[in-house]
């Protein structure tokens, strides 16, 4: 199993994350900001990737910490269970309707982060979760794993819908990326011999 456990603290946030990456899709996550969770349980559910998350951050400062280190070490986690990726097979790629809303993503573990974000809100705020840390959120992911991440909303027009399909997206096109790969025979997926850099 692919596993790894994280502990994280600093003076803004205290942060527990256990994955698994060849789960069945459950998850425990506790954030403190409501929608965050929502989007985290979806990413859980919908990439099979099991997720315990628990922060205790300085919510009554903003919400930007708590956002940022959840990402951070939600994607220390996967990188440590990925480990040398052998394997893996690294791409995903996925459309993701939800209702009036399109999204398109696509990803390659490639170890070398970067982030694309073609997407916008028309309000401020989904539920209490300030709609600017979404971008933000999914930068720091990529950091962490070491994605090349590109997320773009095709059309749409209710706010949560799109954030919703963004997630879901990302989610699919992770299970697809970090699913190991019978007929590679356990290679690491590059000409290199390794991935990142």
């Amino acid at each position: 199993m692919r596993t790894a456990r994280i502990a994280r603290k600093t003076s803004e946030t205290d942060i527990f994350v256990e994955v698994n990456l060849d789960g069945t899709g459950s998850y425990e996550i506790s954030t403190g900001i409501g929608f965050l969770d929502h989007m985290i349980e979806q990413f859980s559910r919908h990439s099979l990737i099991d997720v315990t998350l628990r922060v205790a951050g300085d919510l009554h400062v903003d919400q930007h910490h708590t956002t940022e280190d959840s990402a951070i070490a939600l994607g220390q986690a996967i990188s440590q269970a990925l480990g040398d990726k052998a394997g893996i097979g690294r791409y995903g790629s996925v459309y993701s309707p939800m209702d009036e809303a399109l999204a398109r993503v696509a990803l390659d573990i490639s170890g070398r982060p970067w982030l694309v974000w073609k997407a916008s809100f028309t309000q401020p705020r989904l539920g209490e979760m300030d709609t600017e840390l979404f971008e933000h959120w999914f930068q720091s992911v990529a950091q962490a794993v070491g994605i090349t991440l590109h997320i773009e909303l095709l059309y749409g027009q209710n706010n949560h819908h799109i954030i919703e399909g963004i997630f879901k997206g990302f989610a699919r096109a992770m299970r697809a990326a970090v699913e190991l790969d019978a007929r590679k025979g356990g290679a690491v997926p590059s000409t290199k011999g390794q991935l990142g850099g």
